[in-house]
Formats: structure tokens, C-alpha cells, sequence
């Protein structure tokens, strides 16, 4: 964004104290043009300030008259061209110092209401500035070999003469002066050059949370190349003219050049790209290091120069940085694989590089940490290094540079606590540090400011977070409900704050939440967030307030302020005496939403009406709904889907006193494969009829907090049943009950309950009919102790009736004689006879003779009657 593009919007009132040499017209036309010219940095009257200035003016009166062609005022333009040309002709410093005012007025204009400049009206000027102190140290080289060749340029012969012209020689403290501003002037190139590679070097670190980041080094590339070569240019001068400069001077300028050389070449060695800040041993990474004169400098070698990648400690890197990286590394810190690769030059594209395809840390060597710091808390980096030859002279230099900070981990459950010092170290670090130094403490807009960066880069949105949102962490972050918004822009925020003190009420830190809610909106709700559609950050006591006196079934979205990576739908319901009501659904998380997603779950809820404050919930998340598939799929089967359901308090019905608890909800059972041969009831009805009372039948037990519906248990008989008949299972409740309106049976012993056995009811020397592998032991249920035969009953039993239809062929006719027998001696007092029963089917057997039915029995071994 060009300045002009700013000021154009403003008022021209603001302007008009500005254009009074200068025509406004003039200015709208040359636009970005204008601001593209180095007239801020033109300070001075000398040759090279005129002469700059003097083609400054010649390249306006050209870009105006090109404009003035298309455009429809060309007679009015021109004239104001003549104007400016007959105007500022003989002195063109004095447009410098009209145009220089002018665009000094416009960035004050744009200061007082943005209170900061385009960032890219920052990064031109600094080129410009660049460019012009290159062309005033190329004119100071001219200058010098002029001033060198003007006495032997001056004893050529005259061919019309033929005595020799001579010319006065210049003084002698001319030339050295003119030298010494030359190097002054190289070396604050120099540090420009480094500056900018600082620069550069702290937005890479920053793209690690997410800012943009203008990765091409090919333009600083350029301006070290350049630089290099006007070096050279300036050095041939000062050794020509040595003589001159004297013995005491001209080593303080060989010093000084070899200080400038040695300054860009070393700042030059960069990582181009790093490491993974958080790197998990036995993991596989990639990196990759450039030495941008590497193309220019290095001397040709029969064998190619090899990099080095070695870890270092914090303490190791201090060391080298303190050094200016003129020691050695004596020991790595960590075990690293494939880690020699060769630079190589690339003449097409004109790069020096050497690219770690293959890199695998090993293992790490821990170092003593401070205090409480945790493993998680220890920064190490990778020390790319190697030995090089440059032209000319052969001169052999010692190239290092380390990698951004890298926090090494061993297991996935680190990664969240990393990723947090890695966060705080790109966000707060300064440029040009003592490794790896950061604050401790930062002004709470920084914090808020880096969250924002990073929540954006994390969700891949144009949607940042809002000052509402702000608000909500600062009081999360603090602990603070009682502070306003301003009070917390004057705070600043701890890194214990940030992720070492677990909030209070929960078993997290700040930014183990934060995580969690960037990790779920990144996988599940990306399009929702740039929807505006979640209000997200939000406490669940303002979600009450807002809620308060909405309508019926207004709803919003927010993160869970107690589970980490979790979303929820509070919505207003009311209750039977009409107060309004706000209800927080459970959280749904990452694995939910991929199961059914957020807006088919808003679309099965009915009581959701209207998202807060007004909008029906259709028109604001139908674009978010999948088509549900109806009918067959390709291959022929009927589709199903996957509908969610709440149930609000209010809907809940208390506990029936007319009959039965109320049904649980429908839960998981397991069921019991059961073999059975046909039977028909009919063909029972003489025989059975002595043993079964008339329908309805005792009940059976139910077991608690199960449906009281049908299950899917299938519960499996014996085929050899004896006199005694033991309860269904330990699992059942012996809590037991039946409508008062169905007749029981009198008489009936009900023996202890135990634990069903297929071999309990099989004579001696019989085999069990199971599943090959046999029965394995039963497993004993501790919490239900074996009760006491129960006394006849006369309060009636509280269930329904359980019938399993008796599909089974007749057992052996000896057996079944003998039971007949048995069940025959106290027929009378059990039941009265002709008994048909009904086909019903059931997931609980009634405990008499004939829920258990007849035949031969089935078992899978893995699966239990009462026990999953």
C-alpha cells in the first residue's frame, strides 16, 4: 500500500497548506511515482547531490508529459509542466526541498489518524536509501581514480605543442580525505546490509507464529553482491594510491576493508529454512542453508565444501554468539544422522546452497536446567558449519550460523508444552540477542496481538480475534472478573501466566486451552469462525446475560471454558412456570464433529430456533448442512444416518408410582448367540400345562438403570434342569416387583441367587454342550453377596411379564420324566394348570420352569448371561 493511496481518501483541506509551489493536479498524477524517488535522502549541494536531483527533475517533466497524453486536461498539464521546468531548471535542490516537504506533510497527516505508516512505504524508503548510498560510493570511486589520474593525464603531449601542458598538482591531504569518507560511507552500506539481514531474520522467526513473510532472498542477495563489488572497486584505488595515504594510515584502512569483507561474508551464511522448532528424536527433518556470496566469492575446488549440522545447548550457543562465531564447537549436544552435506553452487538460478534432505536426531543430551524450568523449557539449536576458500587471494574463512531455537522432545505428550515456549520465544525475542534470552514479563496487547497472529495462521482465516474476545481471555489469563477492558491494556502478562500456573478450578494451563480450542477450530469449525457464525470466546455467566431475555430457542456457540478443545450450544428453554432458562449442552469435540458435524447436529436439535441475537438458524447455517442420502446406495443397501437428540431437564418425568421405574435411556447390551431347535407351543400345552401357572406369570427381575424394554439379551438354558431354579444373575436386581392388577403365584420358593453355570444342571458324567475351548471360570461379582432364600411373597412383585418362546426340541425322554416327576409332587401347590404361553420374546427370562425352556444348550465362551 502506497502513501498515496491513503492520502487520496482523506479531505483536501488537510492538504492545501502544502501545494502552493507544487500544483495538487501534479501530484494526483505522478501518484506512487512520486513517492518512489529518493528525495528525503538527498541532504547536501555537492556534485553528486546536484547531479541526482538534476535527473530527478528530468524524469518528472518525462513521467508528466507521458500522462499528459492520455489524459483529457493535456493543455492545462502542459503548461504546468513548462511551469515547473522553467521554475526549477537552474536549480533542481530547490524541487528537492518543495516535493520533500510535501511528502513530509502527507506521512504526519497519515501518522495523526492511523498512528503508523503501510509497511510497505517503510520497506521502499529503506531501499531507496540503499540505492543512493551506492551511487554516492560509486561516485566517491570515480572521484578518486579522477583525482589519481589527473596529473598523469595532464603530462600527455600536445601535438601542437611540443612543450608538455601541466596542470597544478593536487594538495596532498586531498586524496586521503577524499579515501577516508569513501570507507565511511562503504561501511555504513555494510551495516545497512547487515541491518536488513537481521531484519530478515526476525520475520522468519515471526512466520513461525504466523506472519507474513516475504521469504525471496534473491534482492538481498543483489544488494550484497553489489556491495562486495564496489568494495573491490574501492580497495584497488586505496592499494594504487598507498604512496600517497602513507605507512601509518594505510593500515588502518586495510583493517577496516578487512572488517567490511569479513562482516558480510559471515552475515551472509544464513539458514534459509529451518529446522522444526519443536523436533522429536528418532524424527526425520529437513533444513537448509545459503551463503549469498557464495556465488561470487567462493574459489573454485576440486572437492566441494561440506556443512556441518551439529546440536548445540543455549549455553554452547551463548558462548559461540559472544565469540562473534570465531570458536569452534568442542562437543555436540545431541546425536545427529546424515548430517554432512555438500554447498553447491547453482549457476542457472545463481544460489550457494547446501539442502539436509534426510536429517534424524537421534538422541539428546540433556543439559542442567534453572530452577523449575521443565524439559519443555530447554531451547537448543542446530549449528550449521563450514570452511571456505574466497577470491581472491585463496583467503580461507570459518562460516557458522545457528538455527531459530528448537525445543527437543521425546513423546507427543510434550508437544502442547513446546509448542508454547517456541510461541513465546518468536513472539518476544529482540533482534540481535544474546542466545536465547527472552522477557519474562510482556504488555498483555503484545500477548494479545501474538494470539490473534496465531489463531489466524493456525485456522487459515481472514477472521482475527475481536476485542470481546480479548476481554474474555485477559479475565481467564488474570483471574480477574472485576476489571474493565482498559484496565488490562495497561497489564502486562507472565510466561508463568502463560503456561506453567494451572488455572484455577481446572487441570490446564492458559494456553493448553487455547491450543485446544486452535486445534478444534482448525479440524471442525474453520468455516464456521469465518462465518461469524461462533461467538467462541465467552464466559458462560455472559452467555446467561445475553440469554436472559431472548426468546425461546435462541442459541449461540462458544468454546468450553472447562474442557479443552470443546465447542457447546447454550440456548434459551422455558420452563412450565414461563422463566427462561439457559442451558449449556456438553461439549462437543474434535472426535464428535467428525462423527456428525456441528451444523447437521444444529439442524436435529428443535428446540434450536434463532442464532443470537435474531437469526433463523436455517438461513444462517444451511450452506454448512450435508444432503442427507435417502434410499439405496450403489451397491444396494439402504442408507442410515445418525441423529442427535438432548434431553432438557424439563422433559425428564419423576419416578413412576403407578407400575415401573421410568425406562433409562436406551444403552449398549450385549447378546448371547442361542442355538435353539423348532418347537411349537402347542405341542407342549399337556405337558407344560402341570408346571406353569395361566398368563400372566410372575414377573421376573429387571436390572437397575437398564431399560425396562426389550434388550437384546438373549439368556441361554440348560437342558438339564433340576428341583431347584436359580436366579438369572448376580447382575439383576433382587429388588423385585409387578403390576397389583396381575395375579401371582403363592407358594413359590425362590432360591439364592447365583452365578449361571452350563454345567450346573448336567448330571454326572454328562459333557457340556459349549462352544470349543469350554467354559472358562465364571468371574465372581464382590458387590453382590449371596442373599437368603426369600419367604413366600405377598406384596406383589413390580415388573412386567417375560416370556421367551419356546422354540427347542423335547430332551431325552428319561429326564424330562424325571423332572415331570419332581415338578408333579408339588404341581398343586406351584401352579394351576392349562397354561398356553404366549409368544413373546424377551431380553430377561421369568425364573420359572417355563422362561427357561428346553433343549440343548449353546455357549460362546466370551460371553456371559448378566456379565459383559
Amino acid at each position: 500500500m502506497s502513501l498515496w493511496s491513503i492520502v487520496s481518501h482523506m479531505p483536501p483541506e488537510e492538504f492545501s497548506s502544502l501545494f502552493t509551489e507544487f500544483p495538487r493536479s501534479l501530484r494526483c498524477l505522478l501518484a506512487e511515482w512520486l513517492e518512489n524517488q529518493p528525495w528525503e535522502f538527498i541532504n547536501g549541494s555537492d556534485a553528486f547531490c546536484t547531479s541526482v536531483a538534476s535527473g530527478m527533475l528530468s524524469a518528472m517533466l518525462e513521467k508528466l508529459r507521458s500522462v499528459a497524453g492520455s489524459d483529457g486536461q493535456q493543455c492545462q498539464i502542459l503548461q504546468q509542466v513548462s511551469g515547473i521546468e522553467n521554475t526549477y531548471r537552474r536549480d533542481p535542490l530547490l524541487l528537492v526541498a518543495v516535493v520533500k516537504s510535501i511528502l513530509e506533510g502527507e506521512k504526519a497527516a497519515v501518522l495523526k489518524r492511523d498512528h503508523h505508516l503501510p509497511l510497505s512505504f517503510h520497506r521502499r524508503q529503506e531501499e531507496l536509501k540503499f540505492a543512493l548510498g551506492l551511487q554516492r560510493l560509486q561516485h566517491r570511486v570515480r572521484e578518486i581514480q579522477a583525482l589519481r589520474d589527473g596529473p598523469a593525464a595532464s603530462l600527455q603531449p600536445n601535438m601542437r605543442d611540443s612543450q608538455p601542458k601541466t596542470e597544478a598538482k593536487p594538495s596532498e591531504s586531498e586524496l586521503p580525505t577524499l579515501i577516508l569518507e569513501a570507507v565511511k560511507e562503504l561501511e555504513v552500506a555494510k551495516q545497512q546490509i547487515l541491518k536488513r539481514i537481521q531484519i530478515w531474520k526476525r520475520q522468519q522467526q515471526l512466520a513461525g507464529n504466523g506472519a507474513i513473510f516475504e521469504e525471496n532472498l534473491a534482492p538481498l542477495q543483489k544488494r550484497c553482491e553489489s556491495l562486495v563489488e564496489v568494495y573491490f572497486q574501492l580497495h584497488q584505488q586505496v592499494m594504487a594510491a598507498s604512496a600517497e595515504l602513507g605507512p601509518e594510515l594505510l593500515p588502518r584502512l586495510q583493517e577496516r576493508f578487512n572488517e567490511v569483507l569479513s562482516s558480510l561474508v559471515k552475515s551472509s551464511f544464513l539458514v534459509e529454512k529451518q529446522p522444526p522448532q519443536v523436533l522429536k528424536t528418532q524424527t526425520k527433518f529437513q533444513a537448509s542453508v545459503r551463503f549469498l556470496l557464495g556465488p561470487q566469492l567462493l574459489t573454485a575446488s576440486a572437492k566441494p565444501y561440506m556443512v556441518r549440522a551439529d546440536m548445540v545447548t543455549e549455553k554452547q550457543a551463548r558462548e559461540l554468539a559472544l565469540s562473534a562465531y570465531g570458536n569452534t564447537l568442542s562437543e555436540s549436544t545431541g546425536e545427529i544422522m546424515h548430517n554432512v552435506v555438500a554447498l553447491e553452487t547453482n549457476p542457472t538460478n545463481g544460489t550457494c546452497c547446501a539442502n539436509f534432505k534426510n536429517v534424524l536426531l537421534k538422541k539428546i543430551k540433556r543439559c542442567e536446567r534453572k530452577g523449575s524450568e521443565s524439559v519443555t523449557e530447554e531451547k537448543c539449536a542446530v549449528l550449521f558449519s563450514t570452511t571456505v576458500a574466497l577470491t581472491p587471494g585463496n583467503l580461507s574463512v570459518h562460516l557458522q550460523v545457528l538455527s531459530l531455537p528448537i525445543v527437543v522432545i521425546v513423546h507427543g505428550n510434550q508437544d502442547n508444552n513446546a509448542k508454547a515456549t517456541v510461541l513465546w520465544d518468536n513472539a518476544f525475542s529482540e533482534i540481535d540477542r544474546v542466545p536465547f534470552v527472552v522477557a519474562e514479563r510482556v504488555p498483555w496487547e503484545k500477548m494479545c496481538d501474538t494470539l490473534n497472529l496465531k489463531f489466524m495462521a493456525e485456522v487459515q482465516t481472514t477472521k482475527g480475534l475481536l476485542k470481546e474476545h480479548y476481554f474474555f481471555l485477559a479475565q481467564k489469563i488474570f483471574n480477574d472478573h472485576s476489571a474493565s477492558l482498559e484496565d488490562f491494556q495497561s497489564r502486562s502478562v507472565s510466561w508463568a501466566q502463560f503456561n506453567k500456573e494451572i488455572l484455577p478450578g481446572r487441570g490446564f494451563t492458559f494456553w493448553q486451552w487455547f491450543d485446544g480450542v486452535l486445534d478444534l477450530t482448525k479440524r471442525c469449525l474453520k468455516s464456521y469462525w469465518s462465518d461469524r457464525l461462533i461467538i467462541g470466546f465467552i464466559s458462560k455467566q455472559y452467555v446467561c446475560k445475553l440469554l436472559s431475555t431472548e426468546p425461546d430457542g435462541t442459541f449461540l456457540l462458544r468454546f468450553s471454558d472447562s474442557e479443552i478443545g470443546g465447542v457447546t450450544i447454550a440456548h434459551v428453554i422455558r420452563g412450565k412456570d414461563g422463566s427462561s432458562q439457559v442451558e449449556n449442552i456438553q461439549p462437543f469435540s474434535a472426535k464428535d464433529l467428525s462423527i456428525r458435524s456441528l451444523g447437521d447436529r444444529i439442524r436435529d436439535l428443535g428446540q434450536l430456533r434463532n442464532l443470537y441475537p435474531n437469526t433463523p438458524k436455517d438461513q444462517a447455517f444451511g450452506s454448512h448442512y450435508n444432503k442427507e442420502q435417502t434410499g439405496k446406495d450403489g451397491r444396494g443397501y439402504v442408507s442410515t444416518a445418525i441423529k442427535m437428540t438432548v434431553e432438557s431437564e424439563r422433559d425428564q418425568q419423576p419416578q413412576s408410582t403407578a407400575g415401573a421405574p421410568p425406562e433409562a435411556p436406551q444403552a449398549p447390551m450385549f447378546s448371547v448367540p442361542v442355538l435353539q431347535p423348532e418347537l411349537h407351543p402347542e405341542s407342549l400345552r399337556s405337558v407344560i400345562s402341570p408346571v406353569c401357572p395361566p398368563a400372566p406369570f410372575c414377573p421376573q427381575p429387571v436390572p437397575t438403570g437398564y431399560p425396562t424394554g426389550e434388550s437384546s439379551i438373549n439368556m441361554m438354558v440348560s437342558n438339564n434342569l433340576e428341583s431347584s431354579f436359580p436366579s438369572t444373575s448376580p447382575m439383576l436386581s433382587p429388588s423385585l416387583g409387578m403390576d397389583p392388577a396381575l395375579p401371582h403365584c403363592q407358594g413359590l420358593a425362590f432360591r439364592n441367587p447365583l452365578p449361571f453355570m452350563p454345567n450346573q444342571y448336567l448330571g454326572t458324567g454328562e459333557t457340556s454342550q459349549l462352544m470349543p475351548g469350554g467354559p472358562s471360570p465364571e468371574p465372581q461379582d464382590e458387590e453382590m453377596p449371596e442373599l437368603p432364600p426369600f419367604p413366600p411373597m405377598d406384596p406383589p412383585l413390580q415388573s412386567s411379564p417375560r416370556w421367551m418362546p419356546p422354540s427347542m426340541e423335547l430332551p431325552p425322554g428319561s429326564d424330562f420324566d424325571q423332572f415331570l416327576t419332581e415338578m408333579s409332587l408339588e404341581g398343586p401347590a406351584l401352579c394351576p394348570p392349562a397354561f398356553t404361553p404366549p409368544l413373546q420374546r424377551s431380553g430377561y427370562p421369568s425364573p420359572n420352569a417355563s422362561c427357561w425352556g428346553l433343549g440343548e444348550p449353546r455357549w460362546d465362551d466370551s460371553v456371559r448371561p448378566g456379565h459383559a
